[in-house]
């Protein structure tokens, strides 16, 4: 008798490639076409619509009372404004955040204050109001003439005087105004990137025996800086076009002023307006790659991507039956 073995091989077969088609996405191109019509409508009306004079706009620009109101009222006031802005701010988020509670009651009232009012109209109160009610202000000791009568002495205790209305009614209180208003608003934000600093490298700093002031120059601002770097960034660009506000002290030596003074007195309004715009737009542009590279900067080390890790290819023919 012949014994037949009969071997069942069973073959593996591995699937051939897959036949994929993206996704189609016609409202995209639709989308699209509508966005280049309305790019090409907007370039069309700037090269056919004479009114808009681009020409005299460029003529505007250049004009010295135009670039006095740029470095003086825009320029000089957004760097004046954001300084204070940036340190009183700063204070005052270390004082919301101290444990003492009449610094933060401070803090606080200061916040609240200055984040409800306008800021056309705290310029209108600084540039009329406060020169309304002191014409000067006398610097010295509280009470000073009423204390002198008591004690009969001739002096009435005090050191000097300022002339509110010669500070109040120039780009100086222009200048404070805006800078008290920011500082509520950088205080919010300094205070949200202290708090962003883990509170474990507070303790190490203070068990290393750092007091607390080397302990926020050293270890909390530096890395909150992450975090403030850009709220910072867009708080100074809308300072830039908050100098507009000026007008309310009255500043007349503004940007936006001294083009609107031009195009009034040769009945051009929209070249006027066009010339502001273009200045706003060249001096914020600039602000923005500062504020690129400063995030750049103070974002070293963190959100980076972790290395890819090298995958080897399987060889042909490895896994199960």
């Amino acid at each position: 008798m012949t014994v037949t073995h009969v071997t069942d091989q069973s073959t593996t077969e591995r699937p051939g490639l897959i036949d994929a088609r993206p996704v189609r996405h016609p409202w995209r191109w639709v989308a699209v076409a509508v966005i280049l019509v309305m790019i090409a409508m907007i370039i069309s009306s700037f090269l056919t619509n004479d009114r808009w004079d681009f020409s005299l706009a460029g003529q505007i620009m250049i004009q010295q009372p135009v670039i006095d109101g740029l470095l003086k009222g825009t320029i000089l006031g957004t760097v004046g404004s954001m300084v204070i802005g940036v340190v009183l701010g700063i204070v005052i988020a270390v004082m919301r955040i101290s444990s003492n509670p009449v610094l933060r009651g401070v803090s606080f009232v200061y916040t609240w204050f200055f984040r409800a009012i306008p800021r056309y109209v705290l310029l209108v109160i600084i540039g009329s109001g406060i020169g309304y009610l002191y014409n000067t202000l006398d610097i010295g000791v509280p009470f000073g003439q009423q204390i002198a009568s008591l004690l009969g002495l001739s002096s009435d205790l005090t050191i000097g005087s300022l002339n509110v209305n010669g500070i109040t009614g120039s780009i100086v209180g222009g200048i404070i105004g805006l800078g008290l208003s920011e500082a509520a608003y950088m205080a919010e934000i300094a205070r949200s990137g202290i708090l962003s600093v883990d509170p474990g490298q507070r303790e190490a700093a203070q068990a290393l025996g750092m007091s607390n002031g080397k302990l926020m120059r050293r270890i909390v601002l530096p890395q909150a800086m992450r975090v403030i770097v850009p709220p910072t960034g867009n708080e100074t660009i809308a300072m830039v076009k908050d100098t507009s506000l000026l007008i309310a002290i009255p500043v007349i030596a503004e940007l936006n002023y001294q083009t609107g003074a031009i195009a009034n007195r040769i009945f051009k309004i929209m070249p006027g307006l066009v010339a502001s715009t273009a200045w706003y737009l060249i001096i914020c542009s600039i602000l923005m790659v500062g504020q690129f590279y400063l995030e750049r900067y103070f974002g070293r080390g963190f959100g980076q991507q972790r290395p890819k890790t090298r995958r080897f290819a399987r060889p042909a023919g490895a896994g199960g039956a």
